[in-house]
């Protein structure tokens, strides 16, 4: 299928999991990828990964927390192709979660500075590209824990809610530019830092799902590919859950 042909697109966190299954769906859908993450040999890894397989795609060392580099990685798709037209902000600061007592100065400038400042960089690099053509799609990947309460996660909750929040009012500001603003909201996903088979954490998330299960990333992109698409052209300011059923409980 090419639900995406001719698309320019940009995804960040997209060395692995989520982002990289991202990346490999929308080239799969025609779309060129800019593959950014932290681990500049990862992202070129997945960018290899899609032109092996006849897709285009380069990779972009980006760290969201230096504004900078995400500036430099737009400027440089934007000079190439003189559009963007796809955005998705999936990566985010991971570190360790705590409760409010807990929570260090250091993980909350984690998530300030890099996953909600860089969604906000990132997004604010791409506009000026999107609003002359009168077309874009910006998916920004949340959480569950910005929709739901979830245990010892003060930093990466309240970060991940502040996003469906600044999707919602850009999703509002820039409808008259036909730009859409998404997010999604996964739930437990296999990813390399989910809790394993048989781990009190595992058992937590399986069991809060109608699926019995954790979802796959592939399962996620699905989702990003139908955001990114004209089959989606009157979505804006949504929020997908795409997490077995755990916020339908």
């Amino acid at each position: 299928m090419n639900r995406l042909a001719d698309r320019i697109a940009i995804v960040s966190g997209a060395a692995q999991g989520i982002g990289a299954a991202m990346s490999q769906a929308m080239a799969a859908e025609g779309a060129y990828v800019l593959v950014t993450d932290i681990s500049g040999a990862g992202a070129e890894q997945v960018a290899k990964t899609i032109r092996d397989a006849g897709g285009r795609a380069d990779a972009a060392r980006v760290d969201i927390g230096d504004h900078d580099e995400i500036r430099r990685a737009v400027a440089t798709v934007a000079e190439k192709f003189g559009r963007i037209d796809i955005l998705c902000n999936n990566a985010a600061f991971i570190g360790e979660w705590h409760d409010i007592m807990h929570a260090t100065a250091e993980e909350w400038d984690g998530c300030l500075r890099a996953t909600l400042m860089g969604t906000q960089v990132f997004t604010r690099a791409v506009l000026p590209w999107m609003i002359p053509q009168k077309r874009g799609s910006i998916i920004i990947t949340s959480s569950i824990m910005g929709l739901v309460a979830c245990p010892g996660a003060i930093s990466y909750s309240t970060v991940k809610a502040g996003l469906i929040g600044y999707a919602r009012s850009a999703a509002l500001d820039y409808g008259p530019h036909n730009i859409r603003v998404n997010v999604i909201a996964p739930g437990p996903i296999k990813v390399h830092y989910s809790p394993k088979l048989g781990t009190p954490g595992y058992d937590y998330q399986i069991t809060r799902t109608f699926l019995n299960r954790q979802g796959e990333p592939r399962e996620v992109a699905g989702a990003a590919v139908f955001l990114a698409s004209d089959e989606s052209s009157y979505v804006t300011g949504a929020v997908i859950p795409v997490d077995g059923g755990w916020t339908a409980m």
